[in-house]
């Protein structure tokens, strides 16, 4: 058989007569956006934190600049064991905690996987704080 009546021209790709390969045109999907994800991305934008991503870093950095007990505990083996860390939350990211001790002026960057818990002396902010609505007297 001939190459050319052969419409697999031996590659295992179909070519159809005439040799050439229809194209279509190419469009992207994009799902619909829920009721959620807009009111996400709404307060994300206004600088607010959406009230369902109630993370450990996001509520550590709520409460930047207040004072915490920080709580870990390492690998087994470890001679460090269990340690606490008390001072001033500087920043939390995903993986990690900045804190700084006043008395000795040191500075801690501990890892978010050997955290066991954080205290807090005083009350904790875990929602961001919003504007007050006001309402006239009647």
């Amino acid at each position: 058989m001939m190459a050319s009546q052969n419409p697999y021209y031996g590659s295992g790709y179909y070519q159809p007569a005439g040799g050439q390969i229809p194209s279509y045109p190419q469009t992207q999907y994009s799902p619909p956006q829920t009721a959620q994800a807009a009111q996400a991305q709404l307060a994300i934008s206004q600088g607010m934190l959406p009230l369902e991503q109630s993370y450990i870093e996001n509520i550590l950095r709520l409460n930047k600049g207040k004072t915490a007990t920080v709580y870990m505990t390492y690998e087994r083996g470890s001679q460090m064991g269990t340690q606490k860390y008390t001072g001033i939350i500087e920043a939390a990211g995903r993986d990690h905690i900045v804190i700084s001790d006043p008395t000795t002026g040191k500075r801690y960057l501990l890892l978010m996987v050997y955290l066991d818990y954080v205290e807090f002396p005083g009350e904790i902010t875990y929602f961001p704080q919003t504007q007050a609505a006001t309402y006239t007297s009647r």
